[in-house]
């Protein structure tokens, strides 16, 4: 089974919308969509030509997120660290816009954030979604709709200061 490389090609930016929302680092994202791409060659026999590839490494991203996830949560059990300082914002209102609503994203659970962004920013549908990180659709679609009211809630100071917890 071969895969074009030119439809990969075509995926790149969208996977690397997807991991950088994960990674939330430009190099991390970096390295988790080479990740990803290494993973989908190793694996391409058992990608099925009927399923839609985007979703295929959409799901093979996300896995290697959760897989990272979890190695770096018992890594850091055994060290401490200190959390980088928060980047500065543009003076220009544009920029300013964006930090805020980068901050409200950040406010809603990882669950949230995961199913929004390939809904709302990488546009597949929710079936689509769902099969991409393994849940039933409608727990999708209940994510989904608690991620919207949040950010509602969020922009309109409803929501107060409270962070998910991590």
């Amino acid at each position: 089974m071969s895969i074009p490389p030119s439809r990969i090609v075509e995926l790149l930016p969208a996977l690397m919308r997807y991991a950088r929302r994960l990674a939330r680092d430009e190099s991390d994202a970096e390295d988790l969509v080479q990740e990803t791409l290494t993973s989908a060659y190793a694996h391409v026999g058992q990608y099925q030509p009927g399923r839609s590839l985007r979703v295929w490494l959409f799901a093979i991203l996300h896995n290697s997120f959760i897989s990272r996830t979890r190695h770096d949560a018992v890594r850091e059990r055994h060290r401490t660290g200190t959390a980088p300082a928060a980047a500065e914002a543009s003076p220009q209102e544009h920029s300013v816009r964006l930090r805020e609503i980068a901050e409200a994203l950040d406010r809603l659970s990882p669950e949230q954030q995961q199913v929004l962004h390939l809904v709302a920013v990488e546009g597949l549908s929710y079936q689509e979604a769902a099969d991409a990180i393994g849940i039933p659709i409608g727990t999708l679609i209940s994510r989904l709709s608690r991620a919207r009211a949040r950010l509602r809630a969020i922009e309109s100071g409803e929501a107060g200061d409270s962070r998910p917890p991590v």
